[in-house]
């Protein structure tokens, strides 16, 4: 899939630096920048041994549509900030050990990092955005600076799971959400590549994901939860995870159980999601799904080959509510993990920022 974009070009696209280019986010970072009405790829960075050798000689590329020319002849950079980046774009699609290193290197130069990556999501003066959600946690980016005496700040998104299940109940806590029991059948993809190897995962399910259900647990109530000023207060909510990786490509499909203070009528859940709009609609963000949650009737929907690419990959499908003997009520939800879970999230962020003002 080649991401079509409707916007007007800006007069001046911003430039970006991706860091970590050549690891499966990293190409999908670079095909969604592909055609961006307002940002484009300028740098690539990866391992000291690779710099200076072209992108499209080290990538083994692994994204379905065609590489981008330019972004194959462009020469790859070491992991080190290098002069003043005040107000640059770097998206970092690093793994953790490495994010928790080389991000705050880059903030110090004075770039505004969007990360992927796990290693600073739950830092006390770090947003973990949904912009559909919580666009107001980067009110946080003030007391980061402050705090940390930099120019740039880190700006993070969340896990690839949390995404799909917070957009499916942001619309739902003007009823009073309680407690939430949620479990993951997480695409092979997750794992990045090569992931899980082949003889483990064909013809099986691998109950176990390493620290995911935590990430899930604590990164929703941090999204749903408010910013006060000077920290962030997570949503009291319960909620308890379970996550399985299965043999499918793209897609983690969720099965949700939810419990509300005033248990609303079905008919109510279903009007608030497929009435729901936020800032990326409101201010026309190019990655932003319209709409970005998407209900189904059928009885068996949302599915991975079908729903994935909904909104271009970055919409949550959602299906199946029903009435729940343990709790209120219980659904399944779909999202795409490279795309809206990861590389489109980080993406949205940065449009997020350029909108607002925050990077020009």
């Amino acid at each position: 899939m080649r991401r079509t974009y409707t916007q007007p070009p800006r007069a001046r696209r911003l430039p970006v630096t991706l860091l970590g280019a050549t690891g499966l986010v990293g190409q999908r970072v670079i095909a969604l920048l592909e055609g961006h009405p307002w940002l484009q790829l300028a740098r690539v960075v990866a391992s000291e041994r690779r710099a200076g050798a072209r992108y499209g000689e080290v990538v083994r590329w692994h994204v379905e549509t065609p590489p981008p020319t330019h972004a194959l002849d462009l020469r790859l950079e070491p992991p080190a900030p290098s002069g003043d980046l005040r107000g640059q774009i770097v998206i970092s699609a690093l793994p953790a050990d490495e994010a928790r290193e080389l991000e705050p290197r880059y903030a110090q130069a004075g770039a505004l990092v969007f990360s992927n990556a796990s290693a600073h999501r739950m830092e006390p003066d770090v947003p973990l955005i949904v912009p559909e959600i919580n666009p107001d946690h980067l009110a946080a980016l003030t007391t980061q600076r402050e705090r940390r005496g930099w120019p740039g700040a880190i700006i993070t998104n969340p896990n690839c799971s949390t995404i799909g299940l917070t957009l499916a109940l942001a619309p739902l806590q003007r009823f009073g959400l309680e407690r939430v029991i949620v479990t993951t059948f997480q695409a092979a993809s997750g794992a990045g590549y090569p992931g899980v190897a082949a003889l483990d995962l064909i013809d099986n399910v691998i109950p176990y994901i390493g620290g995911e259900e935590e990430k899930i647990e604590t990164e929703t109530r941090k999204i749903l939860g408010d910013w006060e000023g000077d920290a962030f207060a997570p949503l009291a909510m319960r909620i308890s995870a379970t996550c399985a990786r299965v043999p499918v490509r793209d897609g983690h499909l969720e099965a949700v159980s939810v419990a509300f203070a005033q248990r609303p009528e079905p008919e109510e859940i279903i009007a608030a999601w497929r009435e729901f709009r936020a800032e990326p609609q409101r201010l026309g963000l190019p990655s932003a799904p319209q709409p970005a949650i998407i209900y189904r009737e059928e009885r068996d929907r949302p599915q991975p080959i079908a729903d994935r690419l909904a909104g271009d990959g970055m919409a949550v499908t959602i299906g199946r509510l029903r009435p729940c003997d343990a709790l209120d009520y219980k659904f399944l939800a779909l999202s795409h993990n490279t795309i809206r879970g990861a590389a489109g999230a980080a993406l949205l962020n940065a449009e997020l920022a350029v909108a607002t003002g925050l990077a020009e």
